[in-house]
């Protein structure tokens, strides 16, 4: 999960969940106010989006942290929600009508399942946007931050072999997956018209040409 889960109550502790429950914890929720500093970098709007699934249990926290980090930049922040694919339409107009310059969408599950679309609508839009994972940038999303979203599976994977030859979950640690990467679609941040700052791209794990 992308949330502490000791804070949310699942575990007592990550070294000693306690209970018959435990796994991987990543940097998720964290990392958002960084994707807006990152966009920032790359394009100078004044006013910015934020789009967070209002069911997600972290939505409170992504918004609060968000805007702050945007009243430390300086920037304007504009929330959008969206819960199911029907929201899409309905968000994109608010985006025009708000003149909104950029776009962080914030973590969550249903838009790990739609990233590729979204990719592509903010590229149709001409929307520059940064989103978590590489799958994102990959279908044409300008950037993305965070872990590579088949590690935590993996992890689990292993945790499940171990339980099912006979450890209890209370006795393995939640892993805390920390690794990150920033990844800039270049074609993308071209076909914007957006210069990238060679400052950004020597911090850039991959760019996509």
């Amino acid at each position: 999960m992308g949330t502490d889960p000791v804070e949310v109550g699942l575990v007592a502790s990550l070294n000693r969940p306690g209970g018959n429950l435990t796994g991987v914890s990543l940097l998720n929720v964290e990392l958002t106010p960084k994707r807006l500093e990152l966009l920032h970098e790359l394009v100078p709007a004044p006013v910015v989006g934020l789009l967070v699934n209002p069911n997600n249990r972290n939505a409170e926290i992504i918004l609060r942290e968000t805007e702050a980090a945007a009243r430390t930049i300086g920037l304007t922040l504009h929330v959008l929600y969206a819960a199911t694919d029907r929201d899409f339409d309905p968000m994109l107009a608010e985006i025009a009508g708000r003149r909104i310059g950029g776009l962080v969408v914030g973590s969550d599950p249903f838009f790990n399942t739609q990233s590729e679309q979204l990719a592509g609508v903010f590229l149709r839009r001409a929307l520059p946007a940064i989103y978590q994972y590489r799958e994102f940038a990959a279908a044409g999303g300008l950037m993305s931050y965070g872990g590579n979203i088949a590690d935590p599976f993996r992890q689990a994977g292993i945790y499940a072999g171990r339980v099912l030859a006979g450890e209890k979950p209370s006795d393995l640690p939640v892993v805390q997956s920390a690794r990150v990467e920033l990844i800039i679609n270049l074609n993308t941040a071209k076909a914007l018209g957006l210069t990238v700052p060679l400052a950004l791209l020597g911090r850039a794990d991959e760019v996509i040409e």
